[in-house]
């Protein structure tokens, strides 16, 4: 046992009676322990005991006890009740890591990133609608306008949701800097500055926490879901991309390559990363898109408001909302292709492996194209289309063994073999619709 450990010393400091030592499984599941600060420094030393098959990993009841060691450097204390803190761990199996949890797998490739003398960096918008407790209606009734975002009438009756949540970002030092209404009726997005990919990974997933819980307090439900809603546009959850060098202070993707790529602002290295996204794409939907209704949202019919915001086709832009991947400045671009289900480690993951398989193999990310991709889109011709459905990107991914390499052969199989059951499971449901559509036929 440890004299005086980190979290032991946070706790002292701050008053801190409890610790949430906290891993997320593949499916993007929320895990923890509450653990009183008095037993904090043992967990902290040795991990807490979890039988990693009741949550959502590859393991079987035969397994030996998965600990979760508590990463004390990413503490965050409960804004909303103060004398609880919140522990992002790594998963651990008899003294070596878990390969397939997803913190591990994030860490395993920034490593990978920096041995290249590369540090990625990103930012997400994050999405979520705010709904009744039951979760089958938007909880504001005068919320009804055609062209809801930026609504000020709307946002301000939601304003002591959205205000305590970014009050809570200000004190934690996040930097929000704007919150809106959103396309949707009762919809909203949050906003805070951009960081090193663990740390953003880290913050997203106690972002969705935080949401759903300070809604809960003011009765409301919260839902990241892709889309919650028919007809209306769903929950996004936009990346904004940046690399540099490992003083984080030289932005590696800013430059003149030359041709379509300079004319934006991208260097070489930045080209070939987006080409490593655009090389991947249909892969990559499998982890940016991971849940059946995902599907609702990258291929949906115009919504209410007039456009779906969500892209279906493998392209790519300047400073244009309609594409896959938009390039607004020089130095960065935004992948539009995440939605609110996305596993907040494995997105940061699959991003640096797809642009370090790009930077590795200078990766072509194809002509740019700046039409009006909801309009125009039918003009082009052999730029790929996302899946389809869950199932198409699931088996888009197993034939990618470029990208599952550059994940990991241990998280890669076991990834597709559960979402393999998910699809089997979802399948297997019988439906209204099927008796709607079948009963007399």
């Amino acid at each position: 046992m440890t004299t005086m450990s980190k979290l032991a010393d946070f706790a002292a400091k701050t008053g801190v009676k409890y610790f949430m030592i906290s891993y997320t499984d593949l499916f993007g599941g929320q895990r923890a322990k509450l653990v009183p600060a008095q037993a904090v420094a043992d967990m902290e030393e040795e991990g807490a005991g979890f039988a990693g098959f009741a949550t959502w990993l590859d393991l079987t009841p035969a397994h030996p006890d998965m600990l979760a060691v508590p990463d004390a450097d990413a503490a965050i204390q409960l804004p909303w009740k103060p004398e609880v803190a919140w522990v992002p761990a790594d998963c651990v199996m008899e003294g070596a890591p878990v390969e397939q949890a997803p913190r591990n797998v994030l860490k395993k490739l920034i490593a990978e990133a920096e041995a290249e003398g590369l540090r990625v960096k990103t930012g997400i918008e994050a999405e979520f609608f705010l709904l009744t407790p039951e979760g089958d209606q938007i909880s504001d009734p005068f919320d009804t306008a055609e062209k809801p975002c930026y609504d000020q009438q709307a946002v301000m009756r939601r304003y002591d949701v959205v205000a305590e949540v970014c009050d809570y970002m200000l004190d934690l030092g996040w930097g929000p800097y704007q919150n809106d209404h959103e396309d949707a009726n009762g919809q909203f997005e949050m906003n805070w500055e951009f960081a090193d990919v663990l740390v953003t990974a880290d913050r997203h997933s106690f972002f969705k926490f935080m949401v759903k819980s300070v809604a809960e307090k003011h009765g409301l439900r919260a839902t990241f879901m892709p889309k919650p809603i028919a007809g209306l546009t769903g929950n996004g959850c936009h990346a904004h991309i940046s690399v540099w060098d490992l003083d984080g202070k030289t932005n590696a993707f800013a430059g003149d390559a030359g041709g379509q790529i300079g004319e934006v602002g991208l260097s070489q290295q930045g080209g070939y990363f987006l080409g490593g996204i655009m090389k991947h794409a249909e892969a990559l939907a499998a982890i940016t898109n991971p849940t059946v209704n995902s599907y609702k949202r990258i291929n949906a019919p115009r919504t209410m408001s007039g456009a779906t915001w969500a892209p279906n086709t493998v392209t790519w832009t300047g400073n244009n909302r309609t594409h896959m991947v938009r390039v607004p400045g020089p130095g960065r671009f935004e992948l539009r292709l995440p939605d609110g289900a996305v596993n907040p480690y494995l997105l940061q993951a699959v991003i640096i492996a797809a642009g370090l398989s790009g930077i590795r193999t200078k990766a072509d990310p194809g002509p740019r194209y700046d039409i009006d991709m909801y309009a125009e889109g039918h003009k082009i011709e052999g730029a790929p289309k996302l899946p389809l459905n869950m199932l198409d990107a699931i088996r888009a991914l197993e034939a990618d063994d470029e990208l599952t390499a550059m994940l990991g052969p241990d998280f890669s199989s076991s990834f597709i073999k559960m979402k393999h059951q998910e699809w089997n499971s979802f399948v297997s449901h019988f439906s209204r619709w099927e008796k709607e559509h079948t009963l007399d036929i």
